[in-house]
């Protein structure tokens, strides 16, 4: 195990980079993973681990050859991780995003229309894991999948479901070609309730939490569904609102 024990040590540098900057994350091809809960699910799904980073008296599983261990004091680790309170490991993994399919052969999908909250994000693919939903695409800008706020909110659902980012007029052209009708949590003449909707196969289309869908994605959608809830509330929060439509996709089963 090597020991670095200053804050300007190279890997030092390269770490909070990973931390702090989309362009930087693309440009070298790795994300920070920020816990031990992360390391565990990296090593089990055989995510491709390039190095860990740990404080003296972390508990780490076995780590493979060839992947770079590093001890430093607690000091630097509170410069490296990117959580208010740091649990003692960090591991840097490559990104492995999966290629756009020509066709989606499952049978439920999550679509995120320009959702930019990275908790919200994270949430949603965790969620989506739990409900046994066959993927995630993002479209118009969403937060970063592999911003550490993101990937520590999924739990690790980030190396076990899929994540496609595309623009829209791509979403329809897949849609179109793997027979998914797309349902947008929004109120149109045809909206209908949303527990009284057939979910056998289909994606489910949520929307920013300020804007709900945009008017692209809108129009792509084959019908829009409502969430019944009290006069008052003006809507849920976009993690909230797929946690209830990924539950009544389930329940189709």
């Amino acid at each position: 195990m090597e020991i670095i024990t200053s804050r300007t040590n190279p890997l030092c540098t390269h770490i909070r980079k990973l931390a702090s900057s989309a362009s930087y994350r693309r440009q070298k091809g790795e994300f920070l993973c920020d816990s031990p809960k992360l390391l565990e699910e990296a090593l089990l799904r055989q995510a491709d681990l390039h190095t860990v980073v740990c404080t003296a008296d972390a508990a780490l599983p076995p780590i493979p050859a060839g992947v770079r261990l590093v001890q430093v004091p607690a000091d630097v680790m509170k410069t490296l991780s990117p959580a208010q309170t740091p649990q003692g490991v960090l591991s840097v993994c490559g990104m492995r995003p999966p290629a756009l399919p020509e066709k989606l052969e499952g049978k439920r999908y999550v679509v995120l229309d320009g959702v930019q909250d990275p908790g919200n994000v994270g949430t949603i693919l965790r969620t989506a894991d739990a409900f046994s939903a066959d993927g995630l695409l993002l479209v118009n800008a969403c937060a970063d999948l592999y911003n550490p706020k993101t990937v520590r909110a999924t739990m690790g659902a980030v190396f076990r479901c899929p994540v496609w980012t595309c623009d829209v007029p791509v979403l329809r052209a897949l849609l179109t070609a793997s027979g998914l009708p797309l349902y947008g949590a929004a109120l149109r003449t045809d909206t209908v309730d949303a527990r009284k909707v057939d979910y056998t196969r289909c994606a489910v289309a949520i929307g920013s939490e300020g804007k709900g869908l945009s008017r692209e994605l809108l129009e792509c959608c084959d019908r829009t569904v409502l969430i019944p809830m009290r006069a008052h509330c003006e809507s849920l929060n976009a993690a909230a609102a797929a946690t209830v439509l990924l539950w009544e996709m389930a329940r189709n089963d």
